[in-house]
């Protein structure tokens, strides 16, 4: 409240001061009709309605077409990363996850991402795979960002925010338009020899016919070399510290990227008297994956005006998908297909439409299940352990040091193993990656739907003069999903009926009045949504807004919203075994008695390493070393899957100043979880005799491990705030900043539960914007600074270091032939940095694009 009340007191100064005369404080005189853009700015996404951004009732941005081909950012979807409070992590060069206000992750279900409305989560996920099927830049018209939850009025699980990308339409939009972009990533990777050439084809038709019929078509191919990962770090450099081995001496060794040597491929060895932890030796990503892209993607639409403010439209959506996906494991996606058909008809007080997401995971494939499976079709664990243990023990008795002894056994355990880039190898892999199981092999192979219905009715709309004497708006709405999974037998099975398709549907409804009040500088606004998901109740979401404006320039609000998020499909109905970790949805169908037998993986972690350590320093047996630390472990506290729920409260500001060239936009919120929806990973011991069940839980070939979705059994809290200016120096000069700040308040009953919050804490964007610096030349600046922030994951836990990037561009327009030219750099400097931990290293990217349209 007082950042609130000291942002109006400054903003009360600077429109004192923008009113005298003095040319040292009056800015350089501005064209009215740029100052009235900030004005008239209209959004839809936050109220389901048109309305001024300066109105809106909620924390919402916006980036349209024009702003985001001045920026230096390769795309416009890259681009959203230059607005207030919105954090963008890199998994991949063609797969970006977008998220506000906490809580990121490679998965982003708590975030909605939409083209012109329409849902664009691929089924299974439950999550976008970044721009795939998206609007390619030629045919973006404005991008919209809700910051926080949007449950009330939109029931797609987005808790967190959603981002709704707004074509252009072909009835206003016409002609055509051809892009290319071309340049280079990999300048001085270690990793690569020479640079690589990374290429995206562009290109949009529209035409509209007597003003009743349109077409428009759109396609995209891009092709490049991803972003490699290649983080070498230790994930368990203390398993092996009791016996001094540490850093490349730990047998144990568990590269970040580097696959087939995490938990479940290792054992406890007795060597010379001691317990050694050894890891399988696993292989590097870099080594098994090529890195390729090859992403495309095209619609076609076909739009009919029936009469004035009518339109109705069919639109088919395809996408051919070759890039790195990740979730808790990293993907080859191969071959991966993705169709979506959309009908809609719609006026200004109707609107209908439904449509259909078509998946095909093609012949995608787990990374880590391929580098697992490569070494077990060479030897099985069984078979490596032994003659590690037998070359082990030559070894030392020669007289080899401890250290010396476990690599001659390594290296004695290897031999013959499948080595990367030769034919052996290239031909079991390919046997591999096309198996459905990934005990055995690494293939991906899902197929899935999803189908909507929705409508909305606009009562003010249909009778506007009796609700214009009211002052009064009235909206409401309902929607329908069925998502639809084939079983594989590997991803998903139907634990009911294994014959059968599994089915999950979501049916929901809202109603929304606007209230003016004082003349209309008072707007009250309430929403209330009810939603309801197979397997679980009826869920209620209120939203409640406050909008006051004394003056045009000044403009406050405040917003009390609730939100339900359902399991997504892979947190409810997800059945896979990989590595000897069995990852199980956490609906009661699927996990029955898991959760009640079993105990949690973090507390048997920590009781593996005490004995060890007891019996490798305090020289106990192993079953006196058992018995002194039983008490350590935990059985598994939690239960079967719940709606996760957020209550948020929200203050916020948007002011003009400084005779109108001046926008600013505040926020200050507030959020409380409950039930929150995380991952736990427990144990159940192969036996019932309680006084065997820790000497079972010791050694990991007597117990199953599971990996189980399920509920915090604390409230979670966050809060945050975020600040944005746009300022418009004069006709050539324009400058775009904000900086958003993020914090994890409280977070209790850790114990095994996965909640990262993975967010920086601070985070700052600064850009500048020229235009006709002389004739047709612009250029423009954007420098972003993260501060270091806490990454908890499934693959990796750790810090992921602050980083700061430079982007830049200069571009040239020929405006009689319709060609603009741009030349920019993403990361100019080229220091590699991570955005995330598991992912990739990202380095610098200089392009030249070149746009060239023909307008009808």
């Amino acid at each position: 409240m007082k950042i609130i009340v000291f942002i109006y007191l400054l903003f009360v100064t600077i429109n004192c001061f923008s009113q005298l005369k003095s040319d040292s404080i009056v800015p350089v005189k501005v064209q009215d009709s740029i100052n009235q853009r900030f004005m008239d700015e209209i959004v839809i996404t936050a109220s389901r309605i048109s309305e001024r951004i300066l109105s809106s009732p909620v924390s919402i941005d916006y980036l349209n077409f024009d702003d985001a081909q001045k920026m230096a950012s390769l795309s416009c979807f890259d681009a959203l990363e230059n607005l207030k409070g919105v954090h963008i992590i890199t998994p991949s060069l063609g797969y970006k996850v977008v998220n506000a206000r906490g809580f990121a992750n490679t998965t982003n279900v708590r975030f909605a991402q939409l083209i012109d409305g329409v849902d664009n989560q691929s089924p299974h996920i439950g999550a976008p795979i970044a721009n795939a099927l998206g609007a390619n830049d030629l045919d973006i018209n404005k991008i919209e960002i809700t910051s926080g939850t949007a449950s009330a009025l939109y029931g797609i699980n987005a808790i967190n925010g959603m981002v709704n990308i707004l074509t252009k339409n072909p009835f206003i939009h016409q002609g055509i338009s051809i892009q290319q972009l071309t340049g280079i990533n990999h300048i001085g990777n270690i990793n690569t020899i020479d640079p690589k050439l990374f290429s995206q084809t562009n290109f949009r038709y529209a035409q509209a016919f007597r003003s009743k019929f349109a077409l428009k078509v759109n396609g995209s191919y891009t092709n490049g070399t991803d972003w490699f990962a290649d983080n070498r770090a230790d994930l368990a450099p203390t398993l092996n510290a009791a016996t001094n081995l540490i850093g490349n001496n730990n047998p144990a060794f568990d590269e970040v990227n580097s696959y087939g040597n995490e938990s479940p491929n290792r054992r406890t060895l007795t060597l010379d008297g001691k317990k050694y932890v050894v890891a399988r030796t696993g292989y590097r990503e870099i080594d098994i994956e090529n890195y390729d892209i090859k992403n495309y993607k095209g619609d076609i639409g076909i739009y009919y005006r029936p009469k004035n403010k009518h339109e109705l439209s069919f639109t088919y959506k395809g996408a051919l998908i070759n890039t790195i996906y990740q979730r808790s494991n990293r993907f080859r996606l191969k071959d991966y297909t993705l169709h979506q058909y959309v009908f809609e008809y719609h006026s200004d007080v109707f609107l209908l439409r439904t449509y259909l997401t078509q998946e095909n995971t093609g012949k995608s494939y787990n990374l880590r299940s391929l580098a697992e499976n490569m070494d077990r079709v060479f030897k099985q664990d069984d078979e490596w352990f032994s003659d590690y243990v037998f070359a082990y023990n030559n070894a030392f008795a020669n007289g080899s040091s401890v250290a010396d002894a476990h690599k001659l056994a390594r290296n004695n355990a290897d031999s013959g193993r499948y080595e990367v880039g030769t034919d052996s190898y290239e031909q079991k892999k390919k046997e591999l990656v096309d198996i459905n199981n990934w005990d055995k092999g690494a293939a991906l192979r899902v197929k899935s739907y999803l189908s909507h219905l929705e409508g909305t009715f606009s009562w003010d709309k249909f009778f506007p003069d009796l609700f214009e004497k009211m002052q009064l708006q009235i909206m409401n709405g309902f929607d329908h999903r069925t998502y639809i999974i084939i079983p594989d037998g590997n991803y998903f099975i139907n634990p009911v009926d294994s014959g059968k398709n599994l089915f999950y549907n979501k049916t929901g409804g809202f109603i929304q009045l606007n209230k003016d009040l004082l003349n209309k500088m008072l707007r009250l606004s309430i929403t209330i949504r009810a939603d309801k998901a197979d397997y679980f109740d009826w869920k209620v979401n209120p939203r409640i807004t406050a909008f006051f404006s004394p003056k045009e320039e000044l403009n406050f609000r405040i917003a009390y919203q609730s939100g339900y998020r359902f399991p997504s499909i892979f947190e409810g109905f997800s059945n896979i075994n990989s590595g000897g970790v069995k990852r199980v949805g956490g609906l009661n169908i699927m996990s029955n008695g898991v959760f009640e037998n079993s105990y949690t993986k973090t507390s048997i972690d920590v009781f593996q390493f005490q004995v060890n350590s007891d019996i490798n320093t305090l020289g106990l047996t192993q079953e006196q070393a058992i018995e002194k630390n039983k008490g350590l472990l935990k059985k598994n506290p939690y239960t079967y899957i719940e709606p996760e729920h957020v209550r948020s409260f929200e203050l916020g500001f948007r002011g003009l100043a400084l005779k109108k060239s001046l926008f600013l936009d505040a926020d200050i919120y507030y959020n409380s979880y409950d039930n929150f929806i995380a991952q736990v990973e427990t144990n159940i011991p192969k036996t019932s005799n309680s006084d065997s069940i820790p000497t079972f839980l010791y050694i990991k070939s007597k117990q199953d491990r599971y990996r189980l979705w399920t509920n915090s059994q604390s409230k979670i809290y966050n809060y945050g705030l975020s600040l944005g200016l746009k300022f418009k120096c004069n006709e050539k000069l324009s400058f775009l900043g904000n900086i958003a700040y993020s914090k994890l308040d409280q977070s209790n009953n850790k114990d095994g539960l996965e909640d990262g919050y993975n967010t920086p804490e601070w985070m700052l964007n600064a850009t500048f914007m020229t235009d006709n610096i002389w004739k047709n030349l612009g250029a423009s600046m954007t420098a972003r600074y993260h501060t270091k922030f806490e990454y908890v994951s499934f693959l990796v836990n750790g810090t992921v270091p602050a980083y700061c990037t430079l982007d830049t561009q200069i571009n040239y327009q020929f405006k009689q032939l319709g060609i603009v030219i741009k030349v920019g750099a993403n990361n100019l400097l080229n220091k590699y940095y991570y955005s995330m931990l598991g992912g990739s290293s990202i380095g610098g990217l200089y392009y030249i694009s070149l746009n060239y349209a023909i307008k009808k």
